[in-house]
Parts: structure tokens; sequence; C-alpha cells
């Protein structure tokens, strides 16, 4: 099996391209600056890329063009080529937090499963990994120990980036096609006050969750460099979490996988040094 990955250095990209390769696939990695000789050269805004890398493939684990406002008509044209070309199956990385034919990348799901024979949707609940590295959630942590949202007691099922990857694998080798949309979270739905608890219990650090108000949170977007339209989108989700949009909990990662979806605390033990400033 030759699969491309787009996004292949990125979180769920990187993870996945890792256990192709454990599970013996081919994996080439599609990037607008390739490295090592399993890289290809491919750029969204550039469709000259897209026929050198999809030659030889019949597998796809596809990331939305980021840049584009409306990225549908690329995908669409990108995987136009990709089954004329011999690609079979493609599996997209949505999200839980997008209902079906929302602006923008919403609208990707029915491109692919109208494009490709053999599909899957991934629609992860919010990365675990967001509480690490260079996220506001994150930096908030590290250098205030406290985590401001707009979430109020609202409740998620915080996914790890590796389950998602794993099910998106088997989604992609799995003999027969999944033809499925994948709801995905972690095993349990948790506030952020609950999350803070379980930082501040695992690292010893003192963090606290500081609720404010939706717009408030898009002030905050705002002052840290983002666009006024996208902070704004951001804060909504925070009040679509505060009204419950996503206090659910799926058995996807042990259906698919057949090992536990791992927990919160697993995550923060296993990350300690990362939740220090």
């Amino acid at each position: 099996m030759n699969v491309l990955v787009t996004g292949g250095t990125g979180t769920t990209g990187s993870r996945v391209a890792a256990m192709l390769r454990e599970q013996d696939a081919a994996v080439r990695i599609a990037t607008r600056k390739p490295v090592t000789g399993d890289h290809v050269r491919f750029d969204w805004d550039e469709p000259d890329t897209y026929r050198t890398a999809v030659a030889g493939v019949d597998r796809i684990y596809l990331i939305a063009p980021g840049s584009a406002v409306e990225p549908a008509p690329l995908v669409e044209a990108f995987l136009a080529g990709a089954v004329h070309a011999g690609v079979r199956r493609v599996v997209l990385l949505s999200s839980s937090a997008l209902p079906e034919d929302a602006p923008g990348i919403g609208m990707l799901p029915r491109v692919v499963r109208s494009t490709v024979p053999e599909w899957a949707i991934l629609r992860p609940s919010w990365f675990m990994q967001n509480f690490l590295g260079e996220h506001p959630v994150a930096h908030g942590i590290r250098t205030r120990g406290e985590i401001v949202t707009a979430t109020g007691a609202g409740r998620v099922g915080f996914v790890d980036a590796a389950d998602i990857a794993a099910v998106a694998v088997r989604a992609l080798l799995d003999t027969v096609p999944h033809n499925a949309d994948h709801l995905i979270t972690g095993p349990e739905a948790l506030s952020y006050a609950d999350t803070a608890a379980v930082i501040a219990s695992v690292t010893g650090r003192s963090v606290r969750h500081r609720p404010v108000d939706t717009a408030t949170m898009a002030e905050a977007f705002v002052a840290i460099g983002l666009p006024p339209a996208y902070a704004a989108m951001l804060a909504g989700l925070d009040e679509d979490i505060r009204r419950g949009s996503e206090d659910r909990v799926t058995t996807t990662v042990p259906d698919l996988t057949g090992r536990p979806a791992r927990s919160f605390t697993d995550f923060v033990t296993a990350n300690r040094d990362g939740f220090t400033a």
C-alpha cells in the first residue's frame, strides 16, 4: 500500500506516518519543503505539484489547506486528479466542532464522499496536545497557572492525537473501506476546571480555570494577534462547548484499534515537564 500523508510533519500527520511505517506501508510525506527521500514537494497553491505528489499512490491521509478561506475548490481539483491517477481511498481529518456543510473546511466531507470510492471522515474532539506547546491554553498554564476560556462548566471529550492517528491508520489500511464518519473522543468528558485539577494534581503546580464571557474571550484572541473574524469564531466555539456541544464520549478508539483511548491523566503524566514554564 502506498499512502500519501498531507500535513505529514504536523500533529496528527507525523503520527499517522510513523504508524503506517510500523505496518510496512510505503509512506510519502507531502510538504512544501522536502528534506528527506520520503518527502515530495506539494503546495496547495501550486496545482502543478499535485500530479507528482499522487503518482503511484493509492491512499491519502488528507488535511485541508489551512491558508484557504474556501478550500473546497482546491481539494476537489486535487482529489479529481488523484482519482484519475489511481487513488482509491481518502481519509479526511475534520472536526467534531464542524457541522455538515459548515463554511470553509466544513464543506470538505461532502467533497470527499462524492469524489473518491473509498473514504472515511475523522471528526475528533479537541486535542489533548492543545495543553502543550504554543497553544494559548498551554501558554496560560505555563506562564500564569491558569486556563482562560468562555466554556463555563461545559465538558469536552479531549482526545490524544496518537489515538486519532491510530484510527486514521485503520481507516487507511483495513481491507474493507470504512465509508463512514468517525466521531473520536477520549474516554471521559471533562470541563476545563477538571483539566486544571488534573494538571495541578499531577505536576504539583497551582493551576485554575478562569471563565470569561464570549466577548472577552474574543478580545483576548485578538490581543495575541488573531484576526478579529477568526477570534470571534474561536470564541464562538467556546460558547458552543458551554452549551454542551462537546459533552459526549464515543467508543471509536477501542472499537477500531482494540485498545482503550488514552485518559487525560495519563497524557498529563507522560508530558509532566511540558506544563512547567
